[in-house]
């Protein structure tokens, strides 16, 4: 067994560990990266990009079989669905390319093969599963855990369903597109995966625990959530708020059994149960429980997102900790954009260790490519309610605003939050077109501060969807008391507005 002496030992070279690996680059050239898995992140591989891609050509083909709306005869598009899944692999696997690339252009002493477990706080045993003692001993005067997540399975599912029960990374491995899944899981993940496999032919129903009144994806606004359930019923089939489901394997495919909340039974045969329920940070089995910090419920170790720095246990007499986590492993907000800013922090604490800084962190924003598409900006309305802010609610609905009306895109609505007494814009939560560009602006809003009269005074053009923020924002005003009741139909708006 060889031995290696670092400053600093990264465990994982997903998003989080690359930021990390960069951040604490900066400050030591004696660091190592231990990864057990393939290279490439969550996100190139079996996240953000492939599901994206599915989701583009689920577009197109929704796209094609409603252009008649707009008096062009196209006809029902004919979906090859192994040209669509060769697009989408092939587009995957150059985006996974680069990030091969990138680690594999670190210098060979940096990086380390293998699955790693804690001996002591300081101590990292590395090997593969059949090496119980391994074959590095890694001596780190820190420690950065950024092994990420995987996929929820409830274990029942698992054993009645057998190889039929697949997760969202298999989807991506498809050659061709199936004749029918069972998708379970109404989150973000369930609900994307759901609606674009429909859109491309194939026999989906959507089941969640639920109610209705619950909704679909992360909403936490009552009033979206209500709408959510109401938009997406149109075009998927669902059973929400079940009570009772039960899966049996059946030959080459799975037989799915449910009754819901109002005592209706359901049951249908599907070719592949997709579980979609959530995911699991990746720290069990790291051998924690010899390290000394402090472990949530869940064995997540409790720490700092402002630093990245963990805890130590009470009662252990330890000092300052030495080890750090980052991405989805820390299971707080399992984003992109979140990972690699939690790296780049642990990283960059790390490495300057013990001179270890707060970072503030990035106004929260979330995206689901529905359609129509969801977002959260900003504080949410149940953690505003949590948190006991007293705030006023505008809102716009987007059934008839102007140019979601032109582009056939008018469903949804808007709701925004500002603080009572300052006018401070602090959120907001959208169902409705072009979410992922209006979050972006109401995000940057809650980070600058600003007060829902500057964003009204900034530059809205006509006729655009960014107007129907502006509806929300002039009610929003109006709730706080410190502007007037909104014109309807303004003139400034445009028809349609």
């Amino acid at each position: 067994m060889q031995t290696l002496d670092v400053d600093v030992a990264i465990i994982g070279a997903g998003t989080a560990g690359m930021t990390a690996y960069r951040g604490a680059r900066a400050h030591t050239d004696r660091l190592v990266v231990i990864e057990d898995g393939p290279y490439g992140t969550t996100c190139a591989r079996v996240g953000c990009m492939p599901s994206k891609l599915l989701i583009a050509a689920a577009e197109a083909a929704h796209g094609v079989a409603h252009a008649g709306r707009f008096g062009i005869a196209a006809g029902p598009p004919r979906i090859d669905g192994r040209a669509v899944m060769q697009r989408v692999k092939s587009e995957r696997d150059r985006f996974v390319g680069f990030v091969v690339e990138a680690v594999e252009a670190w210098p060979p002493a940096h990086r380390l093969r293998g699955r790693a477990r804690f001996v002591d706080a300081h101590t990292l045993q590395v090997g593969e599963p059949d090496q119980p003692e391994g074959h590095t001993r890694v001596r780190a005067g820190r420690i950065v855990i950024a092994t990420g997540s995987r996929p929820a399975v409830p274990e029942a599912w698992r054993r009645a369903a057998g190889a039929r029960l697949i997760v969202n990374d298999d989807v991506f491995a498809w050659d061709d597109l199936p004749a029918s899944v069972a998708v379970l899981g109404t989150g973000v993940i369930g609900l994307e995966l759901a609606q674009a496999l429909h859109r491309l032919g194939v026999r989906v129903r959507l089941y969640g625990r639920g109610a209705p009144a619950r909704g679909l994806g992360p909403l936490t606004d009552p009033v979206l959530r209500a709408l959510s359930s109401e938009i997406f019923a149109r075009e998927l089939p669902l059973t929400l708020a079940w009570r009772h489901l039960e899966v049996q394997g059946r030959g080459e495919g799975v037989l799915v059994k449910s009754v819901d909340g109002e005592a209706r039974a359901h049951e249908e045969a599907f070719d592949w149960l997709l579980a979609a329920v959530g995911r699991r940070p990746n720290v069990d089995g790291l051998g924690l429980e010899r390290t000394g910090i402090a472990l949530d419920d869940a064995g997540v170790p409790v720490h700092d997102r402002r630093t990245g720095q963990t805890e130590a246990a009470a009662g252990s007499g330890a000092g300052p900790s030495p080890i750090f986590i980052a991405g989805d492993a820390a299971d707080e907000r399992p984003l992109l954009h979140e990972a690699a800013d939690e790296g780049r922090i642990a990283g960059d604490n790390a490495g300057r260790w013990p001179d270890t800084r707060v970072r503030p962190r990035r106004a929260p924003l979330a995206v689901v490519f529905s359609d129509p598409q969801i977002m959260i900006a900003g504080a949410s309305h149940a953690e505003l309610l949590a948190a006991g802010t007293r705030f006023a609610t505008g809102e716009v609905s987007f059934e008839d605003q102007g140019r979601s009306r032109v582009i056939g895109r008018n469903q949804g609505a808007l709701r925004v939050y500002a603080e009572h007494g300052s006018g401070r814009f602090v959120g907001a939560e959208m169902l409705g077109p072009a979410a992922e560009h209006l979050g972006h602006l109401l995000a940057w809003s809650v980070q600058r501060g600003d007060t829902v009269q500057a964003m009204l005074d900034s530059p809205f053009y006509h006729p655009v969807i960014e107007e129907g923020l502006r509806t929300a924002l002039r009610h929003l005003q109006h709730e706080l008391r410190m502007g007037p009741v909104p014109v309807e139909h303004c003139l400034d708006c445009g028809p349609g507005a």
